[in-house]
């Protein structure tokens, strides 16, 4: 018999993946699952906000804890990437999401001094100016990414780049068309807790973690063109990388 708030959570997650439980559905409260598996109620309380924390469920105030209905996206980044999605003139997110509604919130693109270590990633010296895309997405009507982009002004300020629109493809295909198209690409990730004002914007629970993913886009000859800092609710994504031999 499941005893901690960790056991207790797994044996419901082991239930919501057999089908006892489905997408919207109700789950125990605390007073059943003290009943149930014969804990206190400090414990059921733990179960249950260890649920929320992973993004397997959401509690609602004077409701009670629901099967979260938002289904996982699976974010593939081998496929996302590939010149035949965003040259087509497909947003890279359409690899993502398909035919699920994605909307762009918050969206600002300014010229900017380069950070310090924006500047030395793009390879621009002490007076590097970059333009900063930043912009949050929601699938479904939900926050689930934050990602903000930095691109050396020089090569693309007279560009849709510079735009709020940067046009059919994004921001790939006008760096083809500037001829610094990416064709190399690597994504540092990691997991961290999130900033109060993170939570926020993605409107996660203070305590619940995110994914940091900050990729870098090369052309053919090496040079970094692009660096994207997204910040992912975990419990929003399935993540998937293909290699090659």
């Amino acid at each position: 018999m499941p005893e901690t708030a960790r056991q207790i959570a797994d044996d419901l997650r082991a239930r919501i993946d057999d089908g006892e439980f489905g997408p919207g559905a109700r789950l125990p409260g605390e007073p059943a699952l003290v009943r149930d598996y014969g804990v206190a109620k400090m414990t059921a309380s733990g179960a249950l906000k260890l649920l929320v924390a992973e993004g397997v469920a959401v509690s609602r105030a004077g409701s009670g804890t629901y099967v979260r209905e938002f289904k996982p996206i699976l974010r593939d980044a081998t496929k996302r990437l590939s010149r035949k999605q965003w040259a087509a003139g497909r947003s890279i997110w359409a690899a993502d999401v398909g035919e699920r509604p994605m909307t762009v919130a918050d969206l600002e693109v300014y010229e900017d001094d380069a950070p310090r270590w924006v500047a030395r990633a793009l390879d621009l010296g002490d007076e590097g100016r970059i333009i900063v895309r930043s912009r949050r997405f929601l699938v479904d009507g939900e926050p689930v990414q934050m990602a903000v982009s930095y691109l050396p002004a020089e090569l693309v300020r007279d560009s849709l780049i510079a735009e709020p629109d940067s046009g059919p493809g994004g921001t790939y295909a006008r760096l083809a068309e500037l001829g610094a198209e990416p064709v190399h690409f690597t994504e540092d990730l990691r997991a961290r807790m999130p900033s109060s004002d993170e939570s926020s914007a993605l409107a996660v629970l203070p305590g619940t973690p995110v994914m940091e993913i900050c990729r870098t886009a090369y052309t053919a000859e090496g040079k970094a063109v692009e660096i994207n800092r997204m910040l992912l609710d975990a419990g929003a994504y399935a993540l998937r990388y293909s290699f090659g031999s």
